[in-house]
């Protein structure tokens, strides 16, 4: 996991573990903790939100989770490192953590409808087949990698690397900073929560800004 304390007087801490991995969630819960914010914003978006307190935090029994070949892939590439648990444990345990305390929690991810918008805004026919190509090759063969944390960032290369998919996720991105944005100028001390890959260009748009201000996409 990685983790970052931003934001005038160190208001805000960013923190970014590695999708699936039990062990960092349970670091992002601890790093919470011992950092005591009045509010938490999720890279999430409403409707993903929703679902895991639904399905995973507030159900007495957890559904059996379909994966997709690639997501099966990234699991058998994680488990050389520690437990794996699908959807994203570091999320699930978040909120529960958040529930306990009563804290207030803000989904900071475009809604499924902005989302589908900005991906065709971004995401060309030639981007879409060469992204579904990447996916079928890394599903087949995972990237090696020492750590965790490697594993994460090469994945992410792998698949979202083509320019399109590289917009759609800075576009994501300004999004979850606007959001924090209005979480911070209420005088919060905010939490954030990430995965791991967004964590470089996350961190540097709340240390300098977002380009042009705060306009929307």
């Amino acid at each position: 996991m990685i983790s970052a304390e931003v934001g005038r007087s160190g208001s805000v801490l960013l923190v970014a573990p590695v999708r699936g991995l039990t062990s960092e969630a349970d670091q992002a819960v601890r790093a919470l903790d011992a950092f005591a914010p009045s509010a938490v914003g999720l890279g999430l978006s409403a409707e993903e939100m929703r679902g895991l307190v639904d399905y995973f935090v507030v159900a007495e029994a957890e559904p059996v989770v379909s994966l997709t070949s690639t997501e099966a892939s990234e699991v058998r590439g994680l488990v050389r490192f520690g437990e794996v648990r699908v959807p994203s444990p570091a999320f699930v345990d978040v909120l529960r953590w958040s529930r306990t305390r009563s804290l207030p929690v803000e989904p900071l991810d475009p809604d499924d409808e902005r989302s589908a918008s900005l991906f065709t805004d971004h995401i060309g026919y030639v981007e879409l087949v060469r992204r579904t190509v990447r996916e079928r090759r890394i599903a087949h063969s995972p990237p090696s990698a020492s750590t965790a944390d490697e594993f994460a960032l090469a994945w992410d290369r792998e698949v979202a690397g083509g320019r399109g998919s590289r917009e759609f996720a800075r576009a994501r991105d300004r999004h979850f900073v606007r959001g924090v944005a209005r979480l911070t100028s209420r005088g919060e001390r905010v939490g954030l929560v990430i995965d791991r890959e967004r964590f470089d260009t996350v961190r540097d748009l709340l240390v300098h800004g977002l380009p042009g201000g705060m306009v929307e996409d």
